[in-house]
């Protein structure tokens, strides 16, 4: 665009070019990111926290490295390109990462396996339940990056998202102030309410990421679905028995006959 603006000549270009030509693949290709640290992060962390305990596969100095790593990478400003207050975190620690809702979501729960309450963690747990409850759209699910950009895809909500969310913030609910907590518990409501609606007839979900290219609409009904599942089993079973079964017996029936 700024070429065709005959604006060629710039330091800004020559630094673009160069990234261009630094970041091409051998195949001739370009990957739509280089850098994805923090999702990684997160989760190998809240994969090692979901097996044996934590402690018996991290020392003390390894949690809290990857405790304060985390921490060093939520967003403490305004971010400059979407405006979104302070809060989230974003896919990289390098520049151009945007806070969304799932790295933020992850990040929480990373931050909650790796340590206690300490007044640092909950300050910024604190800000991050913060961010995703400000988040969360008028039907009661969650977005992507900014509630209320319009029609796009990563504005709608939608069920992937809306459900690690709802882990996040059972994760920290103990902790919270009472006004924040309950924040949280109507959120809650609202959220399992949005995924009951959204929930197909034959109880799967369809997420917004992670596609298949090979499903109609490219969508990856069994990432949807478990992650969902996943969300829903955490929560008080008032809130949403009917609809965990019936997750439960679509993804029974999807397994292939060689076990996958």
């Amino acid at each position: 665009g700024l070429i065709v603006a005959d604006q060629g000549g710039g330091a800004v270009i020559r630094k673009s070019l160069d990234f261009l030509e630094r970041s091409v693949r051998p195949d001739g290709s370009w990957p739509i990111d280089t850098n994805l640290a923090v999702w990684l992060t997160t989760l190998g962390v809240n994969a090692l926290a979901s097996g044996p305990r934590l402690t018996d596969v991290l020392d003390s100095k390894e949690r809290a490295a990857a405790c304060t790593w985390l921490l060093q990478q939520q967003f403490r400003r305004e971010h400059p390109y979407t405006g979104t207050a302070p809060g989230g975190w974003a896919w990289t620690h390098l520049p151009g990462g945007v806070p969304d809702a799932d790295d933020t979501a992850g990040a929480l729960i990373a931050v909650r396996n790796l340590s206690d309450a300490t007044a640092e963690t909950l300050a910024a747990a604190q800000q991050g339940v913060g961010w995703l409850l400000d988040l969360q759209n008028s039907d009661g699910g969650i977005p992507t990056f900014c509630r209320g950009w319009g029609a796009l895809p990563f504005d709608r909500s939608s069920p992937d998202l809306t459900a690690h969310a709802l882990r996040a913030w059972r994760a920290w609910r103990g902790d919270l102030a009472p006004e924040q907590r309950k924040r949280v518990d109507h959120a809650t409501e609202r959220a399992v309410r949005y995924l009951r609606k959204s929930q197909h007839s034959d109880g799967s979900w369809s997420p917004l990421w992670f596609g298949n290219e090979h499903a109609p609409d490219d969508a990856n009904l069994t990432f949807g679905t478990a992650r969902v599942l996943s969300a829903l089993v955490n929560l008080p079973d008032e809130l949403a028995p009917a609809t965990e079964q019936a997750a439960e017996r679509w993804l029974l029936f999807s397994q292939n006959t060689d076990g996958g």
